[in-house]
């Protein structure tokens, strides 16, 4: 039954990491009614997340290995310190650096007060409408080779929202994006390169300080098949959002928060669920 559960998470994780409706409020939620009824956890969700960033690796190495080569032969010379990739392997950097720090010294409260289901409802709704808001009003005249330095902190800080579940990191950051005039996709693509560092860092810290301790209710090879599962779909997700979000609108997902987020309450109200 523990191998049936992390695939169905497995599915889950996979599904929402890249659309705007928040990975790991939904396992959380999810893993209310599977049969354990029991919280995944922060370890299990950081870890998962490690096989969704390989499918970014995956989609995008192209670029990934253009950026990270050219920044490297910056500082032998080879390349200009104003190359476009150059630039931007400092402003994945410099984003990064705001969710680095928020998450190691707010482990406590990642780990206790912001899976609590009643905040899980509230930002799910309340980016719902940030994110439709910023859809409908941004200019979207912005392409990724406009990314400034302040825009690059922006985006970072916009991530570290994401340390709660039902904000959506892809959420956030595609959100920030569109409120500072980029397109869609260019905001979701940056959204996509900005979460690479910062996810595998998060699932390798989890992954290192689970060794010697309890493993929670799922083990370590409950874990490794939900996050094998996790990638195979993950990719599949990135390919359809990337050719969807160049002809439509995220308003189908700002419906999709609001109605979980109204749900979710419900479900808290009336004592279906416990909030922790």
């Amino acid at each position: 039954m523990q191998f049936i559960e992390a695939i169905i998470l497995g599915l889950v994780q996979g599904l929402t990491e890249f659309l705007p409706i928040s990975s790991s409020a939904h396992l959380r939620i999810v893993g209310e009614f599977l049969p354990s009824a029991t919280d995944p956890g922060a370890t299990f969700t950081a870890i998962t997340q490690i096989g969704t960033e390989i499918a970014v690796l995956v989609y995008f190495w192209k670029d990934i290995t253009r950026i990270i080569g050219r920044w490297f032969r910056s500082f032998g010379g080879s390349v200009r310190k104003d190359d476009p990739d150059v630039r931007m392997g400092w402003l994945i950097i410099l984003g990064t650096l705001p969710i680095v720090l928020v998450g190691y010294f707010g482990q406590e409260y990642i780990r206790s007060v912001f899976r609590n289901l009643w905040l899980v409802a509230i930002v799910l709704i309340v980016f719902g409408i940030l994110l439709g808001l910023a859809d409908h009003y941004g200019k979207r005249n912005r392409e990724l080779p406009d990314i400034t330095y302040p825009h690059g902190i922006y985006f970072g800080l916009a991530q570290t929202l994401a340390l709660v579940p039902g904000v959506s990191r892809s959420g956030a950051t595609t959100t920030m994006g569109l409120a500072l005039g980029y397109s869609r996709p260019a905001a979701a693509r940056y959204a996509f390169l900005l979460a690479v560092p910062a996810v595998f860092g998060s699932g390798l810290y989890e992954l290192v300080n689970s060794f010697g301790e309890p493993e929670g209710y799922y083990g370590y090879a409950q874990t490794a098949v939900a996050t094998v599962v996790a990638f195979g779909v993950g990719l599949a997700v990135i390919a359809f959002l990337m050719n969807y979000i160049s002809k439509k609108s995220f308003m189908p997902f700002v419906i999709y928060r609001l109605a979980l987020g109204a749900t979710l309450m419900i479900l808290l109200s009336t004592g279906v669920l416990d909030p922790l």
